[in-house]
C-alpha cells in the first residue's frame, strides 16, 4: 500500500481520516485531467467525437467493479440528481421505507413528494428493527444508506439478500456514496434492486461524476415522468430512448466521467481486495482502541458489523486541536467524525488518540 501512498501527496503533510467527506484526488486522475483540457484546448469538437467511446469504458469499469452489466450503468453528476430522477418515475401511491436520520438526500427526495412513509431505527438492532418495519407497515419499496454518514453503521448485505428473498415483492433502492470502493461487491448477487453512489468519496474520483446501477426488471417498474415528456417534445432523445438513457439527459461531461475511469483503474491496480482487507483491518483496530477509550456511541460498540466511519465524542475544542495537530476530520452530529481508507496506517490511529488524551 505504500506505493500507492503516494498518489496522494497530501498524505505527506497531514494525517486524513475526511474520506467520508471528500475523496482525495489522486495524481493519476489529475494527469488524465490535465491531458484532457489539453486536447480538448487543441480538438475542440473533434476531440468530442470520442465521447461515447469514453462513456462506454466507464460504464464497463464501474460495471465490472460492481458486478453489474454496463447496459445498466447510468451514468449521473451525482447520487442526489440520480436518485431524485429515479423517484420521479415511482408511483406516488407506494409506501416508502425510510431510516431516521438517514442522509438528507436520501429521506428528502421521498418526503418532498409526498409518499406515505415509515421508519425504522438505525441503532444496535438496526436490521431486527427493518425487518420489523417491514412485517408491520408492509411497505412497497425501501431506500437507505449502505452506510450511515453520522456513524459508520453498515447494514449488513447477507441480511438485504435474506429480506429480498422473504419479501421478493419489495423494491431495495440503496445509496452507497459511502460503501462503493471500500469492499468487493456483487450488485448483480446482492437484494438491492437499484444502487446509487456519487464517486467523491471512497472511489476518489474527484466531484462531478456518479453512477446508478440497475437489476433488469426495474425498466419495466421505473419511468420518470419529467424525461418521458422531454422525449415526446422531442427535447431530449438520450441513447435513442433507452431505460438508462433516461437517466443521462444532455451531455455528460468527458472529464468527470473520465476521472470516474481513471479512478476505478487505480483501485484495479491496487487491488479491491487488498483495499477492503487493509480497511477492514483498520476499522476492527479503531474501534477496539476507540472503545477502550470510551469515544464510542453504545450502538456502535455493541454491533459486529461496522464500517471504517466513527462518530468519536468530541467539540470544537478538540476539532481545532487536532486540525492545528495536523489531523482532518470532520464535525458531524453530536461529535467528531473519522473516517480510515485503504491509505491510511495504524500510527495514523494512534497519532488520532494521542491527540485526544
Amino acid at each position: 500500500m505504500k506505493n500507492f501512498k503516494k498518489q496522494f501527496p497530501l498524505l505527506e503533510q497531514y494525517i486524513y481520516l475526511d474520506t467520508a467527506a471528500s475523496g482525495l484526488l489522486p495524481e493519476v486522475v489529475l494527469e488524465f485531467r490535465q491531458d484532457h483540457d489539453l486536447d480538448f484546448l487543441i480538438g475542440g469538437s473533434l476531440f468530442r467525437e470520442k465521447r461515447d467511446s469514453l462513456f462506454l469504458k466507464t460504464r464497463k469499469a464501474v460495471g465490472e467493479l460492481l458486478g453489474c452489466a454496463p447496459n445498466r450503468v447510468a451514468l449521473t453528476p451525482n447520487f442526489s440528481y440520480g436518485f431524485n430522477l429515479l423517484m420521479e418515475g415511482i408511483d406516488r401511491k407506494k409506501k416508502v421505507l425510510l431510516l431516521h436520520n438517514d442522509y438528507p438526500s436520501v429521506n428528502w427526495a421521498v418526503k418532498s413528494r409526498g409518499f406515505e412513509v415509515c421508519y425504522a431505527e438505525i441503532n444496535e438492532h438496526l436490521e431486527e428493527n427493518i425487518a420489523e418495519a417491514v412485517e408491520k407497515e408492509k411497505p412497497h419499496l425501501f431506500a437507505f444508506s449502505l452506510v450511515q454518514y453520522i456513524n459508520g453503521i453498515k447494514i449488513d448485505p447477507d441480511f438485504l439478500l435474506k429480506l429480498k428473498r422473504e419479501h421478493p415483492q419489495l423494491l431495495l433502492f440503496a445509496d452507497g456514496t459511502q460503501y462503493c470502493g471500500t469492499e468487493e461487491f456483487d450488485f448483480e448477487a446482492s437484494g438491492i434492486d437499484v444502487l446509487g453512489a456519487s464517486a467523491y468519496k471512497w472511489l476518489n474520483a474527484g466531484y462531478g461524476n456518479g453512477f446508478f446501477l440497475f437489476k433488469e426488471h426495474m425498466k419495466d417498474i421505473i419511468a420518470p415522468k419529467e424525461l418521458e415528456l422531454m422525449e415526446l417534445q422531442g427535447k431530449n432523445k438520450p441513447h435513442k430512448g433507452s431505460f438508462i438513457g433516461k437517466f443521462e439527459p444532455g451531455h455528460l461531461d468527458t472529464l468527470n466521467f473520465g476521472s470516474l475511469k481513471v479512478a476505478i483503474d487505480l483501485i484495479n491496480q491496487v487491488g479491491m481486495k487488498e483495499i477492503e482487507a487493509r480497511i477492514e483491518e483498520l476499522s476492527l483496530q479503531a474501534k477496539e482502541k476507540l472503545a477502550e477509550k470510551g469515544l464510542l456511541e453504545p450502538s456502535v460498540v455493541r454491533r459486529k458489523l461496522h464500517s471504517s466511519i466513527f462518530n468519536i465524542k468530541g467539540d470544537e475544542q478538540l476539532f481545532q486541536k487536532l486540525r492545528s495537530n495536523k489531523i482532518i476530520c470532520s464535525m458531524r452530529g453530536d461529535g467528531l467524525r473519522v473516517s480510515f481508507n485503504y491509505f491510511n496506517s495504524e500510527a495514523d490511529i494512534d497519532h488520532l488518540l494521542k491527540n485526544i488524551n
